[in-house]
């Protein structure tokens, strides 16, 4: 079975989106197979040798924040965010979807706004020099990387998440 195929058969999504889901589900899937390693080889090298591995925290505060936000953009893309239905059956369908819309314009320019702030401090971590504590890891990249991830579920949320919402899919 080849690749495309593969990923025909397991992902919803159609066009560029499958790829691009793929991709930063690969990333997010990797990320957590290198925290698990990053966490056994702690573990075993502080039981058995009495030494741990250098840098464990600042590592796993970057592989979080990258497997997080990786994740964040097709999740927002299928819709899998927590939804409280509460008023739903007090208005009107029209009401409902109106306030639908108004969300996802509100959450989508808040994201928007979030990464152009995120990016500035990505920006000027980098013009700094800033750099992590323990392994000296350059830390404006991860932020930067932040940004771009909140403008990706921004621009999701808008293209795709409106559409689900005009026609009426939950």
């Amino acid at each position: 079975m080849s690749f495309t195929h593969w990923l025909k058969d397991h992902y919803s999504e159609r066009g560029p989106i499958m790829y691009i889901a793929f991709v930063l589900e690969a990333i997010a899937a990797l990320t957590l197979f290198s925290l698990m390693l990053l966490t056994c080889a702690d573990v075993i090298g502080r039981y058995l040798f009495a030494n741990s591995v250098d840098g464990t925290t600042e590592l796993t505060e970057m592989a979080i924040a990258i497997m997080i936000f990786s994740v964040l953009p097709i999740v927002t893309w299928r819709g899998g965010h927590v939804v409280v239905d509460i008023f739903d059956n007090l208005f009107s369908s029209k009401i409902i979807t109106a306030l639908s819309l108004l969300s996802a314009l509100l959450i989508s320019s808040t994201l928007y706004l979030l990464g152009i702030r995120v990016f500035e401090l990505a920006a000027r971590s980098i013009r700094r020099g800033e750099i992590t504590d323990f392994l000296e890891l350059p830390v404006g990249h991860i932020v930067q990387y932040i940004a771009l991830m909140s403008w990706a579920t921004a621009a999701f949320m808008i293209s795709y998440g409106i559409y689900r919402i005009l026609i009426g899919k939950k």
